[in-house]
């Protein structure tokens, strides 16, 4: 029988180290009841197209375009935006989550089967029949452990089927369509609060908001 080798420091310290980085699978269980909206991002750079499923794509901003993408630097689509300095985004609506399955895996899986889930639109790369687009320019990165995130101001736009329910999507319940809306017809949440004010004796809160939906 061939004696037991210990292996080298250098392994064990690095099996322990992505063991210490693993998601503790209750903790996993928790993250995974945030659900966010499906995007599909696209870079080209040198004639060549590469796209991402993603719903790590958001609005950091109020006042200014900004957006921020996380994208892993092992797909194919991270040098290109890194090249290019730009990515568009696609919002995915409920029935598209054929074209969200496809480019959740790197093109080449697939061998690029699927060319008709991506048109250009005003010089952009967009998936058709979106809910909308947008086209960002990166002015910063920030790289983490295993992710960078992309950091970019909205420099162009379309709209598509605006009425059309989104794609969603969590690791916990999986592709949902966002449909029903969460209050009754007439239902205020905020006036309620305000007339819990008015009776308690409290001045009414400015109104810094328009966009009541």
């Amino acid at each position: 029988m061939m004696p037991y080798a210990k292996p080298p420091n250098g392994i064990t310290r690095l099996h322990a180290e992505t063991e210490a980085r693993m998601i503790d699978p209750k903790l996993k269980r928790a993250l995974g009841q945030a659900v966010k909206g499906v995007q599909v991002v696209a870079a080209t750079h040198d004639g060549v197209t590469r796209a991402y499923t993603s719903h790590w794509v958001t609005q950091v901003s109020f006042e200014e375009p900004i957006i921020m993408a996380s994208v892993s630097p092992k797909h194919d689509t991270y040098p290109l935006m890194k090249a290019s300095g730009e990515f568009t985004v696609s919002f995915l609506a409920g029935d598209q989550v054929h074209i969200g399955q496809y480019f959740s895996y790197p093109g080449r899986k697939f061998h690029y089967i699927a060319p008709e889930y991506l048109t250009v639109v005003d010089g952009r790369t967009v998936v058709p029949d979106c809910l909308a687009w947008v086209h960002a320019r990166i002015f910063q990165t920030m790289p983490m452990r295993d992710h960078e995130l992309m950091f970019a101001e909205v420099v162009e736009y379309g709209y598509g089927r605006l009425r059309e329910a989104p794609l969603v999507y969590s690791s916990r319940h999986g592709w949902r369509i966002a449909n029903d809306k969460a209050r009754a017809p007439g239902d205020s949440p905020r006036d309620a609060l305000l007339a819990r004010l008015a009776a308690a004796g409290f001045d009414a809160v400015a109104d810094e908001s328009t966009d009541d939906e």
